[in-house]
């Protein structure tokens, strides 16, 4: 279906919905002969999968991968990996009396106005339980950049107006909302469960920081690679910006204060985020995203339904009160599946 495959060379196509009977991927281009262990898989399924904590939705699906082809022996192949998981814990009759509703915030006008048709069971398509399938294709591309000596690590910067101070990397998977600051997160989970209570919800922001990956990837003009990380983020159904580097603050500052200077060791500074004229330098890339509140909350909101008429809505069901916390793995997965194609693409230029 269009608009479900993403990459040129390392191609991945997500399939299913939120309430169906499996969510998947298929991966192409994977680099034969490459030992990768499912648990490895499993491990990124297992930061995304619904049901951690008291700051989650309380679904609860294990998220247990099940590679249908693509690996023999524990090797890569070569030939398409497709992942499939099964979806356990459905309860589309929470939806049933919303069927005919468009809920303030989601896709469902829109996907009914596209198609003509639409799958009000959670979002269907438009479910954020879509992006298990790229979590685990990205567990994949993750494995190669390994290889290649390139780490990525993103985390919640800030949540519900509550910004971290500190930045401690060995603490992020140590509290339920990934934040990057001890104190800070303790804040923030106090904000999501007083959000909760109230029947809403928060959005904030989430920076990814990339290390390792060599100078000279991206593809000039419209392929740049701040272009193609852009357009990865903003796929992800709740990210509504992005910036790179010193980001919108940028437009603030003189060019003196802005340009990178170098020396014999390199950049002194990294205000660009690490991509220059839509190339990597060989900086840190590092970009954060906008993420919106939760759409579904149980307070009252004014809608239309199907038929033109007015009428009050309240969304009950298992929703996250904050998106930050879960979306960390799916950044970090469509940041992976960027940076292999581009590799691969670099390749094949000089082939």
């Amino acid at each position: 279906m269009a608009g479900s495959t993403y990459g040129e060379v390392f191609k991945v196509t997500t399939f299913g919905e939120s309430h169906g009977v499996s969510v998947g991927v298929i991966v192409d281009g994977v680099t034969p002969g490459v030992e990768l262990d499912p648990a490895y898989i499993q491990k990124q399924m297992d930061r995304r999968k619904p049901g951690q904590s008291s700051v989650t939705t309380p679904r609860k699906e294990y998220d247990t991968i099940n590679i249908v082809s693509g690996i023999f022996e524990g090797k890569t192949t070569g030939t398409p990996m497709c992942i499939i998981l099964q979806n356990t814990d459905m309860r589309p009759e929470a939806y049933s009396d919303i069927q005919n509703a468009f809920r303030p915030g989601h896709a469902d006008f829109t996907y009914l106005e596209k198609y003509g048709i639409r799958d009000h069971r959670g979002s269907g398509r438009a479910s954020g339980r879509e992006t298990a399938g790229r979590v685990a294709a990205g567990a994949v591309a993750r494995k190669l950049l390994e290889r290649r000596g390139v780490s990525i690590v993103a985390f919640t910067k800030m949540l519900g107006g509550i910004e971290c101070e500190t930045f401690d990397e060995s603490v992020i998977e140590e509290n339920p909302v990934r934040a990057c600051d001890p104190v800070a997160a303790e804040r923030m989970i106090g904000k999501i469960h007083e959000l909760a209570a109230a029947g809403d919800s928060c959005g904030g922001i989430v920076e990814c920081r990339i290390r390792g990956v060599k100078p000279g990837l991206g593809e000039p003009v419209f392929d740049k690679l701040d272009a193609e990380l852009a357009k990865a983020m903003l796929s992800i159904g709740a990210v509504k910006g992005i910036e790179f580097g010193a980001g919108f603050a940028a437009a603030a500052m003189n060019g003196s204060e802005h340009n990178d200077e170098m020396d014999a060791s390199g950049y002194r500074t990294n205000n660009a985020g690490g991509i220059i004229g839509g190339i990597s330098n060989g900086a840190e890339i590092v970009f954060r995203i906008a993420v919106k509140p939760t759409s579904s909350i149980s307070r009252p909101q004014q809608t239309m339904n199907i038929f033109g008429q007015e009428q009050t809505i309240e969304t009950h069901g298992r929703h996250d009160p904050s998106i930050c916390p879960r979306i960390v793995p799916v950044v970090e997965a469509m940041a992976c599946l960027v940076l292999e194609d581009m590799y691969k693409r670099q390749a094949a230029l000089h082939d």
